[in-house]
């Protein structure tokens, strides 16, 4: 299993509503404190290279009429929380959003999924656990891996062991909900491919990447689940192995690289449970756009906007970005991934992957 550091879930619950009751009984105001969520009070840990919170924050309070609907709905969830872990159940963040309808007060229900989700997380700062720990589910994500890795996972009908080569299927293995219910037995890889899109990830398998360079390949899925990024870690830390990210060649792939580097704004307070900041970016580079003569479509306004913003960005502040943005901005053009196969399908596996993966001194 997993290492892990995290406190115990329901003690951590009971004691946030301890909380509350002891306010009440000492006749104070009901309050909860948290870090400002906002992206002003964001910043970038360069000692652990991910973004954390600052120290500015914010409480809620039942002193006003918002603030103690907050609370409020915060104690129906606690509660429900408490009886799910103690049932041995899980639920959906969307079920949670439509089970609020049936507790007995209208004012402890959610407006909508976005304010339960965001409750969530907010659960998760105050208790120093994870929503897995509340055992909590995200609507499936599908991401997979397929690789030379045997692994034990935990399942309804107890352990099984499989290997993610030669007991699954073309699709891979699939990634668990929560990936600290797994045990990595045994490996022979020698690094991570973090794949952005299901099509770049089929041909690498089709033309048997993983097994002729010994890679453990994890389709990110677009923006990375949580579940991604926690597996991409363990796989990273607990294994020795090195991380290498393959998106397509525009800002917005640049910020999934990022997101698995170097966490998001919106999770901040998982930065150090989700976040691989020896990850590398291997492509499709600007600079691959105009050295292999990809197809290419122009950069919208927004694309623009979002480079210019990446140059402000402290994930993005080094030789090699700064390097590959400008020249993006200069040549206005964007490339997805599957654009190398118009050298040919083989392309991206016998000579783009290879080439850059031993000029990164992976291979």
């Amino acid at each position: 299993m997993s290492t892990k550091d995290t406190p115990d879930a329901r003690e951590q619950l009971m004691a946030l509503a301890a909380q509350f009751y002891d306010q009440f009984d000492e006749g104070d105001v009901p309050r909860m404190q948290l870090p400002t969520r906002t992206k002003s009070n964001i910043k970038y840990d360069e000692d652990k290279n991910v973004w954390v919170y600052g120290d500015r924050t914010s409480t809620r309070t039942a002193k006003t009429v918002s603030g103690a609907e907050k609370l409020l709905k915060a104690s129906y969830a606690i509660d429900f929380l408490v009886q799910q872990i103690e049932q041995g159940r899980s639920s959906t963040l969307r079920e949670l959003y439509y089970l609020s309808e049936s507790w007995d007060l209208d004012e402890a229900q959610f407006a909508s999924q976005d304010e339960s989700n965001s409750l969530i997380e907010d659960l998760e700062i105050v208790s120093g656990a994870t929503r897995e720990d509340f055992h909590m589910r995200p609507e499936e994500s599908g991401a997979t891996i397929m690789g030379p890795l045997e692994l034990r996972e935990q399942t309804r009908r107890g352990e099984r062991e499989i290997h993610c080569q030669k007991d699954v299927g073309e699709g891979g293995y699939q990634i668990p909900n929560n990936p600290d219910t797994i045990d990595f037995l045994d490996n022979d890889a020698d690094f991570v491919l973090c794949v952005e899109t299901g099509g770049m990830r089929d041909r690498l398998v089709e033309n048997g990447f993983d097994e002729e360079y010994n890679t453990i390949v994890v389709h990110l899925k677009g923006q990375p689940a949580r579940a991604t990024r926690r597996i991409t870690k363990r796989l990273h830390d607990e294994l020795d192995l090195p991380v290498v990210v393959f998106t397509d060649g525009d800002p917005w792939s640049y910020r999934i690289y990022g997101s698995v580097a170097y966490g998001s704004i919106k999770s901040a307070h998982l930065s150090k449970y989700l976040a691989t900041p020896e990850a590398e970016f291997v492509g499709i580079r600007p600079q691959d756009i105009v050295e292999y003569d990809l197809p290419t479509d122009p950069l919208s306004d927004s694309d623009i906007n979002a480079l210019e913003s990446e140059l402000e960005d402290p994930r993005f502040q080094t030789d090699f970005w700064e390097e590959q943005i400008e020249l993006q901005l200069d040549i206005e053009k964007k490339s997805e991934q599957q654009s190398l196969a118009s050298r040919g399908l083989d392309f991206v596996t016998d000579t783009y992957l290879p080439e850059r993966l031993d000029e990164m001194d992976v291979l």
